[in-house]
């Protein structure tokens, strides 16, 4: 129970914060303080999760903050604020828990943790400007062992971080840049986890990695993302973020979590391309031999390792043309096969069994060398140069890191799948590489999150609060639940926001408008009649579920109609919400066209955005593999794959464009959804009865 002490800590938090802002009390805000104080509160571990559904306009990044910051605290445990975007990361670390802290006059420590990639590796941007010195461009290698070789302009890049990191005007995070810094450039300045040598290093006191990394040793609450959460689940827990069973999480845009995590835990393995990696080992052994000739333990490693590399490949060859001819026996313009219940075949899965002993046994022998180059690092008196030591440790750890990406899904697909589990995803797809080159990559997901996170997050926690917007699909959890495992004990509330939605605003359904289903007829009423419903002088957003029908119907637009729209692929998104922004300041009429990004998480307030024009409901693809086979488990199972899936997904998806409409508590307008079977199909009247309480006008 929620003791006196913390009770008090917490209203007089909330106080202090209305008074700083002149703010009154908001009902839905209060119950979720209240909600969550009480979960986090209580003493069994199964009711230490709380789901809180908290509409627009409630303030659930304050509400979450008062509650959870000072029971981790009396609890001693950290906070960990795990959101789905980056923009919300800067914000909560930027705006919102800085002044929450202020105004509360709080004194917790804060951190902000991002992946390692995120970060510069000193050694790295050394080694490049080294290379770019001698002009040497074998001296230095890509992750895909690609000759580094860069142009003027990434030389000059290079020359101005080093300055700039010298300097201590920039940290070595990439986000904090002044410029966009291209993909290419970037990942030839970063290591993973088995390339960085750690506290061997020559530079590590001045890492910037490694200085984000001891912040968090003083943090009581850290600010990071769905997938940083996940890459420490798949870890182990409490490799990159302190271990589960001391943290209490709060998953801000929960209704990513899910989907978050099927991504995360999937593996893929692109045959040629892995081909082409093993072939070269035997070239960069041969080529670090001469180096290391003094040192037994590596002498006698390098033929154990050339040799399994061969060996591996020998079993992986074969696959190729076996998964071609699988291929080819389907007509499907996807170049796609998925294998029914996940299941691969016996034969197939002994190749598995194969190539999984074969790489388990490989990676062992590559483990040793990485130690006993680890152990080179730290004897002085070792005869080759540290320089050439960190670079074959940085080639090393390359092939472990490739190696254990190899072995993560031959080692799903080994495993022949019972008949009381949720089963894997599996699929073939031939794969363009470019320059007319192709490849099969072959696919293993589990379909849902369910049985990982119950085992390694909810089972784990001491606490947990998924919250968003939108939570609720046809007016229940059941989706989330089905989606993240979260177990029935936990607390489900949904809290209201501040809008009063049938005052605010109107639905409009056009009665003579055409079922999205019937897509040729249903893109002409689009292009025939989204001119009659622009906002003048404000702004309008169109959403559209197909990019195809989206560029059709802006190929078919009057040409006045165009020159004051933005269609998405046009800009970036963030650009096109700013020139959006800026034509509205100049008194213009501007219109926003654009897909399912623009669907949630774009912020535009007052005359920004005045109309929601939604072209159809946003059913997903139905020819995704993962989709197609949750479809397949749920119907073998006795259910019914539209409304246990699609459905409750379509719904949540029509919330979330919905709620692009009303930011502001004194926002007023219209959303108009373009598709009549939501008139005329049974299921429409499921639809619409989920959607916020606007004024009707059907």
């Amino acid at each position: 129970m929620l003791d006196e002490a913390n009770r008090e800590t917490i209203q007089q938090g909330y106080r202090q914060f209305l008074k700083s802002r002149d703010l009154k009390p908001r009902l839905g805000q209060k119950q979720m303080i209240a909600a969550i104080a009480n979960s986090l509160a209580q003493d069994n571990s199964d009711q230490r999760l709380a789901v809180i559904e908290a509409g627009t306009g409630t303030g659930k990044t304050v509400g979450y903050l008062l509650a959870a910051l000072p029971l981790a605290r009396a609890l001693e445990k950290t906070l960990v604020v795990a959101t789905g975007t980056v923009a919300l990361q800067e914000q909560l670390i930027l705006k919102d828990i800085p002044e929450l802290l202020q105004a509360c006059d709080w004194d917790h420590q804060v951190a902000l943790v991002k992946g390692r990639g995120r970060y510069i590796c000193n050694l790295r941007l050394e080694q490049c400007l080294d290379a770019i010195k001698s002009k040497d461009a074998g001296l230095f290698l890509f992750e895909d062992e690609l000759q580094f070789n860069p142009g003027e302009h990434t030389e000059t890049l290079y020359r101005e971080l080093a300055s700039a990191l010298e300097g201590g005007s920039w940290d070595g995070d990439r986000d904090a840049w002044d410029t966009r810094i291209h993909d290419t450039d970037w990942r030839a300045l970063t290591v993973d986890q088995r390339q960085c040598t750690g506290r061997r290093c020559r530079f590590v006191n001045q890492c910037p990695f490694f200085k984000a990394r001891a912040e968090l040793e003083e943090a009581d609450c850290i600010v990071a993302n769905h997938d940083l959460v996940m890459a420490d689940l798949a870890l182990g827990g409490g490799l990159i973020l302190p271990p589960p069973e001391d943290c209490i999480y709060i998953f801000d845009e929960g209704h990513r979590l899910g989907e978050t995590a099927v991504r995360h835990f999937g593996a893929q393995c692109r045959i040629n391309t892995t081909l082409n990696w093993l072939e070269l080992i035997p070239k960069q052994i041969k080529g670090q031999t001469p180096l290391f000739e003094k040192d037994e333990t590596i002498i006698k490693l390098m033929p154990q390792i050339e040799t399994g590399a061969r060996e591996i490949m020998d079993q992986l060859s074969v696959t190729y043309p076996l998964f071609k001819e699988t291929i080819d026996s389907v007509d499907d313009e996807r170049k796609l096969y998925r294998f029914p219940q996940g299941d691969i075949g016996e034969g197939t899965r002994q190749l598995a069994q194969n190539i999984s002993a074969l790489t388990s046994s490989w990676l062992r022998r590559v483990e040793m060398l990485k130690d006993t180059l680890n152990e080179a690092l730290s004897n002085k008196d070792y005869p080759v140069p540290t320089p050439d030591i960190e670079l074959f440790y940085q080639q090393v750890g390359n092939w472990l890191s490739r190696a254990e990406s190899l072995l993560a899904l031959w080692d799903r697909l080994k495993t022949q799948l019972s008949d009381n589990t949720v089963p894997m995803a599996c699929w073939l797809r031939l794969d363009d590489t470019g320059s007319g080159n192709v490849d099969i990559s072959i696919n293993a997901s589990p379909v849902q999150a369910t049985d990982i996170l119950r085992d390694q997050l909810w089972g784990s926690c001491y606490g947990a609060v998924i919250t968003s917007a939108t939570l609720k699909s046809l007016g229940n959890f059941n989706t989330l639940k089905r989606e993240t495992g979260i177990p029935d004990s936990a607390q489900f509330l949904s809290v209201a926001g501040a809008f009063n939605y049938s005052e605010a605003a109107v639905l409009h359904v056009p009665s003579d408008s055409i079922e999205g289903n019937a897509v040729d007829q249903h893109t002409d009423y689009i292009a025939d009649n989204l001119s009659s419903m622009v906002e003048k002088k404000a702004g309008t957003l169109v959403l559209f579920s197909s990019r195809r029908q989206m560029q059709e119907v802006y190929d078919r637009l009057d040409t006045e109609l165009q020159k004051i729209s933005l269609i998405q692929g046009q800009y970036s998104n963030r650009e096109m919400v700013r020139l959006h922004k800026e034509r509205i300041n100049q008194g213009k009429t501007s219109v926003l066209i654009g897909l399912a990004s623009f669907a949630e998480g774009v912020d535009l307030p007052g005359n920004y955005c005045k109309h929601v024009v939604i072209a159809k409901l946003p059913f997903m693809v139905p020819d995704d593999p993962l989709h197609e086979a949750l479809a397949e488990w749920i119907e073998d199972n006795g259910g019914n794959s539209f409304f246990d899936i699609a459905l409750p997904i379509a719904s949540l998806r029509l919330i979330q464009a919905c709620g692009r409409l009303l930011r502001t508590e004194t926002d007023t307008g219209a959303v108009s959804i373009l598709d009549k079977r939501l008139l005329t199909k049974r299921y429409g009247s499921q639809l619409l009865d989920a959607l916020p309480p606007f004024r009707r006008q059907m």
